[in-house]
This record gives structure tokens, sequence and C-alpha cells, in this order.
């Protein structure tokens, strides 16, 4: 699970100052769902 929050990440931030798209506020909600999911796995 970690491994997919990091590489969303990594994706976020090559994609908003390589290809400058701009974040889009489902891409917020995801990422606050993996990071839910990250959580309730390991507490």
């Amino acid at each position: 699970m970690i491994q997919e929050v990091v590489t969303l990440v990594v994706f976020a931030v090559f994609a908003t100052l390589v290809l400058k798209e701009p974040l889009q506020t489902r891409h917020l909600i995801s990422f606050g769902l993996l990071l839910a999911a990250v959580w309730v796995m390991f507490k």
C-alpha cells in the first residue's frame, strides 16, 4: 500500500512540474482515500 502512495505522489509531482498539468480535486480525493486505506491497513 505504501508503494502506491509513493508512486502517486511522485506521479503528481512529475505531472505538475514537468507536464504542467494542474492537480484536480479528484486527484486530491483519491490521495486521501489511499492514505485512509493505508491507515486502516496498518492500524
